[in-house]
């Protein structure tokens, strides 16, 4: 999930969901966590996580880390990002795999596969072939599948989720879940508001590659992610593509 907001908080609710992992693009961990906490209540727990860009602008990869307590930028290459993820002993999961140019491919799945916890194989964002494929990777790996909503808009949350077996009360319930493998399934709403929600997230990759990309790039200076912020201390300089 990429916004949240108390409109958010309430359709979650509504749509009893437990657990919702918020993971905004470009935001560093420590605000992650903070506005994380401060959504969450008895009701629903709000968990903090990261999606890191590996790579460069060019030739980004996503790879999304549930539990992790020390930031990890953008920009660094992915086995330096997994190595972080590792020192952490956060869940490491593959959010919408082979999706456009944004995504980890097979072969990248398939070569990191002892350092993945889950891979996505239902995303709101994703045309039905690109889940198939997802699914088809889950199987060809053996890693367990979780799926998602994916918002970027608020109208999403609850259109896709994943059921655990097991209560899911903290963060580290659910890290420990992801990553010892806990039974779970995923579901999906089906009706025709499900398919408008899903053309509109599609949709907002419109923006996010034209304006949002511009203001990222030439607008706004440094991204609050980028490894050479002073904020990382110069600390994945090593690992840094960009």
């Amino acid at each position: 999930m990429k916004v949240l907001n108390e409109r958010v908080v309430d359709r979650a609710k509504a749509r009893d969901l437990d657990v919702l992992v918020y993971a905004p693009h470009f935001t560093r961990l420590p605000e992650i966590r903070a506005r994380a906490e401060r959504f969450s209540d008895d009701d629903l727990l709000v968990v903090p996580g990261r999606e890191v860009f590996t790579g460069t602008w060019r030739n980004r990869r996503h790879i999304l880390a549930v539990g992790l307590s020390e930031p990890v930028p953008d920009f660094v290459s992915l086995p330096g990002a997994l190595a972080a993820f590792d020192r952490q002993d956060a869940a490491v999961l593959v959010p919408h795999p082979d999706f456009l140019n944004v995504s980890l491919d097979r072969a990248a799945v398939t070569r990191h596969a002892d350092a993945i916890h889950a891979v996505e194989t239902h995303n709101f964002k994703t045309l039905p072939r690109g889940n198939r494929r997802a699914r088809e990777l889950a199987r060809e790996t053996g890693l367990l599948a979780f799926g998602s909503s994916y918002a970027h808009l608020g109208g999403s949350v609850g259109e896709v989720w994943t059921a655990f077996e097991r209560e899911i009360d903290s963060e580290s319930d659910l890290v420990a879940a992801l990553r010892t493998g806990a039974p779970r399934r995923v579901l999906r709403r089906d009706s025709p508001a499900h398919t408008l929600r899903g053309i509109a997230e599609f949709a907002h990759l419109g923006y996010e590659n034209t304006w949002g990309k511009v203001d990222r790039l030439f607008l706004s200076g440094t991204e609050p992610t980028h490894p050479g912020h002073v904020a990382y201390e110069g600390r994945f300089d090593d690992v840094r593509e960009y």
